[in-house]
């Protein structure tokens, strides 16, 4: 099950640079002018996890393999990319199949990296940002209502209450909020996402900060944060520069060198944590001496679907699920001692998986 975050922003924010910070990789060009990323980069970067070397350990398991998020590297709007300026259409194409977006702001000064604005300000960027995707929707449900017209009349079930989401998300979007503050009952939430609006998908900001405010933050970046707080945003704080340098360094190095700007963690951790939290993941294992394997679901993922992430074969045979929790599993040291300890569960097809379980999976071929 692949998860991905799109990272956008206004050309010269650092989008690029950071991207390669997360990924490793010098995939994007980072140069100091607009468009330089046309076609989407996408690197696959994997989620720290501590828990998974405990696992490991007892187990004696030869491989680890993480869960991982997939980030891709949007090329930067700019004002009227909705209408088609500069390559908006196609970067609003490649933000429609993201899972979630991390907006990338710029909340630092320099005289030698130009601003597409001619000023620094975060605020009127993430405006400008969000009133482009606003504008992309309300284009986009307003083509969906002429084509319901006929369904209706025809008295098609459906229809009639994809129009009636369309309308509250139309009444909030003219009122300059984006498609996310629509209040939608739990049974509205599916049919609402196929309507694949760009301003309902998750949003966190990140803040890209000089290097002597990475630990800290600065004034710019702590109206961003205001503005997050108040629409239920995340925000995290990075200098894409020092993470472009951490991504030189080996583990060793790295700690020494973010311990003395005052950091305990790297902004590709922050941020892959904030991105997960976003999408509301959790993680569950499965363990053994060939591999000790992480698995992504979101959360409220039952039992059956959780098995298909492995195989769709495991899904449609599902019998059951030998189920123990992470803690058990390290307090008592494993399958045998959790099994002894009366800590391993049998679970059946509505099994709601929770974050850290140790899973075996019982199918039928």
């Amino acid at each position: 099950m692949g998860f991905k975050c799109g990272i956008v922003g206004l050309p010269n924010v650092g989008k690029s640079t950071l991207f390669n910070a997360l990924t490793q990789t010098a995939q994007a060009a980072a140069e100091n002018y607009p468009f330089c990323t046309i076609e989407p980069n996408t690197g696959q970067v994997p989620v720290p996890d501590s828990r998974m070397q405990v696992l490991a350990d007892i187990a004696h398991s030869k491989e680890l393999i993480p869960t991982q998020l997939e980030f891709v590297d949007i090329a930067g709007l700019v004002r009227g990319a909705a209408s088609g300026e500069g390559l908006g259409n196609k970067f609003l194409a490649h933000i429609r199949e993201v899972d979630a977006i991390i907006q990338v702001i710029r909340c630092f000064e320099d005289d030698d990296i130009t601003h597409v604005d001619g000023k620094v300000d975060p605020l009127s960027d993430a405006e400008t940002i969000e009133t482009e995707l606003m504008l992309a929707d309300l284009e986009s449900l307003e083509k969906r209502t002429e084509n319901l017209v006929k369904k209706i009349r025809g008295g098609d079930k459906e229809a009639i209450q994809q129009s009636d989401l369309i309308d509250r998300a139309l009444a909030v979007l003219k009122d300059g909020k984006p498609a996310r503050m629509v209040e939608l009952a739990p049974e509205e939430i599916r049919p609402f996402k196929m309507l694949q609006l760009l301003t309902a998908k998750p949003i966190l900001y990140v803040c890209n900060v000089d290097e002597d405010s990475a630990a800290t933050g600065n004034e710019l970046s702590k109206r961003v944060e205001e503005k997050a707080a108040a629409e239920g945003a995340g925000t995290v704080v990075i200098s894409a520069a020092i993470e472009a340098e951490v991504a030189q360094l080996d583990d060793e190095e790295r700690t020494e060198f973010l311990a003395d700007l005052g950091l305990s963690e790297t902004g590709l951790g922050r941020i892959i944590k904030a991105g997960y939290d976003l999408l509301d993941l959790i993680t569950y294992f499965t363990v053994g001496p060939k591999e000790c394997r992480a698995w992504t679901v979101t959360a409220g993922t039952k039992a059956p679907q959780a098995a298909g992430v492995i195989h769709t074969d495991f899904e449609k045979g599902f019998i059951r699920a030998e189920t123990i929790s992470y803690d058990a599993y390290a307090t008592h040291k494993g399958e045998a001692g959790a099994k002894e300890a009366g800590q391993m569960r049998l679970e059946g097809k509505e099994y709601v998986v929770q974050d850290g379980d140790v899973l075996h999976f019982r199918f039928a071929n």
